[in-house]
């Protein structure tokens, strides 16, 4: 299932996260910092819902409150509850 989820507060602007059940299998960012997007994907790639949240929820990026690796959480939430 693959889920589309448009970003608060970040410089990347839509997260599409695609699940098989709650398991974490691909991850595409529109915009934001190349680097750290390439990155992100990769390291949670594999990872359960609840994983992805324990690691990277609440991560600020410049005190802007959230990031996006903390919207990220928030999208792979929202894709799982979206699939129930």
């Amino acid at each position: 299932m693959s889920y589309l989820y448009k970003t608060k507060g970040t410089c990347s602007t839509m997260i599409e996260v695609e699940l098989d059940g709650n398991i974490v299998k691909n991850v595409k960012f529109t915009g934001g910092c190349n680097g750290n997007l390439q990155a992100i994907p990769r390291l949670v790639q594999g990872l359960t819902v609840e994983q992805v949240e324990q690691k990277i929820s609440g991560i600020s990026c410049n005190g802007r409150g959230t990031s996006c690796g903390d919207q990220l959480a928030k999208a792979c939430r929202a894709a799982y509850e979206a699939s129930l």
